[in-house]
């Protein structure tokens, strides 16, 4: 028997990844597995965000477009509604005509200056001092002080609720140093999200030319900024007081009424100026399906927020968003850890994946479940073991990186002899 461990001591030594039966202690593959579902019995889930390719016909491959279908009876110029998750078109009118847009560039305003928060670039406590050229501008204001220090919070608070210009100034100024440079950020920003026809010549939408944007465009541009989930935060606010130094006060108000009076709008931005008519871009999420909708160039504001409605109405009653791989619940499937304390690790998708899709259609779905080979210790939870690849009608439309949901530490010396000799048939 001395001898016999001797053997299996010098084996271990020699052979430190000999396992079971001395079986290959490396995963040679995995099988693949392929599940094929109905859309109607997939179960509705939170969505994710993404941004749609404004010329093409349909704003996703997996989505088609339903404008031309149903005439909506808008009193806008341009309008245009979307899927937020998917991307996927609903309805259109116009929407690659450049308009005016009003105070509806703030979205792009707001966009950079959350972008800054993320990169760490700027803090939402930083106290800003505020400039005379801030103070001075006109339009929908709080009435800033020149000289004085505000929060970033709360002009960014002031923007999103009450639309005021003088502290767009002072974020812009702030941000990139002036509102001309800002702007320049502005556009740029703009090609990157792939809004095509847009241009901006200053950061609060007050009349300049040339500067334009068309109904898609704005979409694009609301879809990036609800991203951040500080925008809510404040977009949700429906009245409130905006604080001065010395104890001064500005009370404000939402100028966005669909907050307060359709159920699940939880933001949007609003426009005006004689040019540009009435405008509106909002948006509402009921249940897991969130919708961006825009108007441009309506003869009132109660027809603004009308046709607003009417949209949202229509693509909650006829659409509905359908969960395919859901992030809350770990795979079946198991993957094989070669050199680690345990041999298998379980998986998770990384995020969720959906298909947005009219009420009672039926879809053809499947999804490609792929485990990568070779998977060695030690593996950090949340480290890419694979992918789920999401078909629609057989086309690809959406690939999901499978990871690992709980860490597994590389085996010792010691773990490796337990092993062989749990393993071994005497």
């Amino acid at each position: 028997m001395k001898k016999l461990l001797g053997t299996i001591l010098g084996m271990a030594m020699i052979f430190p990844c000999v396992s079971a039966k001395f079986a290959e202690c490396r995963q040679e593959g995995k099988a693949v597995a392929v599940i094929a579902a109905k859309a109607e019995d997939i179960s509705e889930e939170k969505p994710s965000g993404n941004q749609l390719e404004c010329n093409s016909v349909s704003a996703r491959a997996e989505g088609n477009t339903e404008s031309g279908t149903v005439d909506l009876r808008l009193n806008a110029k341009a309008a245009y509604m979307m899927d937020w998750a998917s991307g996927t078109e609903i309805y259109s009118q116009n929407a690659c005509d450049r308009l005016p847009i009003a105070s509806m560039c703030k979205i792009m305003t707001l966009i950079l200056c959350f972008d800054a928060i993320s990169s760490g670039n700027l803090s939402l406590d930083e106290q800003i001092t505020v400039s005379d050229n801030a103070a001075s501008m006109g339009g929908s204001q709080v009435f800033l002080e020149a000289n004085a220090q505000y929060p970033v919070r709360e002009l960014i608070k002031s923007i999103v609720v009450c639309s005021a210009n003088d502290s767009c100034v002072a974020m812009a100024e702030r941000v990139a140093g002036s509102e001309s440079l800002f702007v320049d950020r502005m556009n740029a920003r703009a090609k990157e999200l792939g809004a095509e026809n847009t241009l901006f010549a200053n950061c609060t939408g007050l009349p300049k030319e040339p500067q334009y944007s068309c109904a898609r465009d704005v979409a694009k541009m609301l879809s990036e900024l609800v991203s951040h989930e500080e925008y809510f935060s404040f977009s949700k606010i429906w009245t409130d007081r905006f604080e001065h130094p010395k104890g001064r006060y500005t009370d404000i108000s939402n100028t966005n009424r669909l907050v307060r009076f359709y159920e699940g709008c939880d933001g949007g931005k609003t426009g005006f100026t004689s040019q540009a008519g009435f405008c509106l871009a909002a948006t509402a999420k009921r249940g897991s399906m969130r919708l961006v909708s825009v108007v441009i160039g309506e003869d009132s504001s109660e027809h603004r927020f009308g046709d607003i409605r009417t949209m949202f109405d229509y693509a909650f009653a006829t659409y509905t968003l359908k969960t395919v791989v859901d992030d809350n619940n770990p795979l079946n499937e198991i993957a094989e850890v070669s050199g680690g304390k345990s041999r298998t690790v379980t998986l998770r998708p990384e995020r969720s994946s959906h298909i947005f899709a009219k009420r009672g259609d039926t879809e053809d779905v499947s999804i490609d479940i792929r485990i990568g080979t070779r998977i060695k210790a030690p593996v950090k939870a949340g480290d890419k073991v694979g992918e789920i690849i999401v078909y629609r009608d057989r086309m690809e439309i959406d690939r999901v990186n499978i990871v690992a949901n709980e860490s597994v530490a590389a085996a010792s010396f010691f773990d490796h002899f337990r092993r062989i000799a749990e393993d071994w048939n005497f």
